[in-house]
């Protein structure tokens, strides 16, 4: 053999050796990074602390969104408003710090489900009679139902005068979808083992039976409400008759303290805490999320899409317009989804 095929040989070898261990290194550090960032930003697995203030600091608690229950998402998907378990976590954590000197906390929210509302309302209460520290809240453009549940926990209500606030009340909803299936010519059939878990359609009874879980949940709301602002229990039903209130109508029926600015708000609770230091939650990176949100607002949506869409706005209580461009052929498309599509369609909220 040539020396300098040997020698070419040698080099080749080299380089293998050197290329291969460089692969074998790069490998472990790519998969080391991976599993430590990429999979905790895509499936959101990572536990992340609290950096909270090494001296005395306000703690800004953001009720923005409806209040429902926390879902997992990902770094492909737009993450919810409001973040339930979040949310009870951070209070939590809130309770046990000790430089923490109270809580503004800010409203922006229709209302949401009855049990989360609740929850979020008690665990308020739980941080107030655990610490004795203030709850302030500030109403933005809108506190109604849950979100003044949530907002009663506070001590002091201050909103923007053209917050929309009140919507006292609990509401069950659902559809007797029947008429349209006899139209159709189908046929629904339910095998239940009592009669009133029969959901072929509703009846005096079942209708009956579930106002009475309304009723409860209701009147469990006015004592929060009686409680948190320091009224007779006949003052709140008056005013709880779902009905929303203007900042100026809540001012007056005595449901908030004050019709002020965030800013100022916030300013006189540090100026009476004699806190300097504020501390919100960072924002989660919503890059990827905003892009693929992009993307698939530029894929028309499916009629069942659709009518689930409606279906989530009728449910939540919330004023809204809704328009929606449709065809003629796809509302004749629609009527091959209601097979397919529950007969009852059951949501508690508040």
């Amino acid at each position: 053999m040539k020396k300098k095929q040997i020698i070419a040989l040698a080099v080749a070898a080299a380089l293998f050796i050197v290329t291969g261990a460089a692969s074998v290194l790069t490998h472990a550090a790519a998969g080391q990074l991976f599993d430590n960032s990429i999979t905790d930003m895509i499936f959101n697995t990572e536990d992340m602390g609290y950096d909270f203030p090494a001296e005395s600091f306000i703690a800004v608690v953001r009720v923005e969104g409806t209040i429902e229950e926390q879902t997992e998402t990902s770094a492909f998907e737009a993450s919810q408003s409001y973040q339930h378990l979040t949310t009870l976590d951070y209070i939590d954590e809130l309770m046990y710090d000790p430089d923490n000197a109270g809580i503004m906390l800010y409203v922006d929210s229709p209302g949401g489900t009855a049990y989360e509302s609740s929850e979020l309302h008690d665990k308020l209460k739980e941080y107030s009679d655990t610490t004795g520290r203030p709850i302030w809240a500030y109403m933005a453009h809108m506190a109604a139902s849950g979100g003044y549940m949530a907002s009663v926990a506070a001590d002091y209500i201050a909103a923007n005068q053209e917050t929309m606030t009140g919507s006292i009340g609990v509401i069950i909803s659902t559809y007797d979808m029947t008429g349209l299936y006899e139209k159709l010519g189908i046929r629904y059939i339910s095998i239940t083992s009592g009669p009133m878990k029969d959901s072929t359609k509703m009846t005096d009874e079942q209708i009956q039976m579930y106002q009475s879980i309304v009723d409860e949940s209701y009147n469990s709301f006015v004592d929060k409400v009686a409680e948190g602002r320091n009224m007779a229990r006949e003052d709140v039903l008056t005013l709880a008759d779902g009905r929303i209130y203007s900042a100026a109508q809540a001012l007056d029926n005595g449901l908030i303290d004050a019709i002020d600015t965030y800013d100022n708000t916030l300013d006189r609770m540090m100026e009476e805490m004699d806190c300097e230091m504020i501390y919100e939650l960072p924002e989660e990176s919503d890059m990827l999320a905003g892009l693929f949100a992009r993307i698939e607002s530029l894929i028309p949506k499916s009629e069942a899409q659709t009518l689930n869409e409606i279906a989530a706005e009728k449910e939540s209580g919330v004023l809204c317009r809704i328009k929606i461009p449709i065809s003629l052929e796809q509302i004749r498309n629609m009527s091959t989804l209601v097979s397919g599509y529950a007969l009852q369609h059951l949501r508690w909220t508040a």
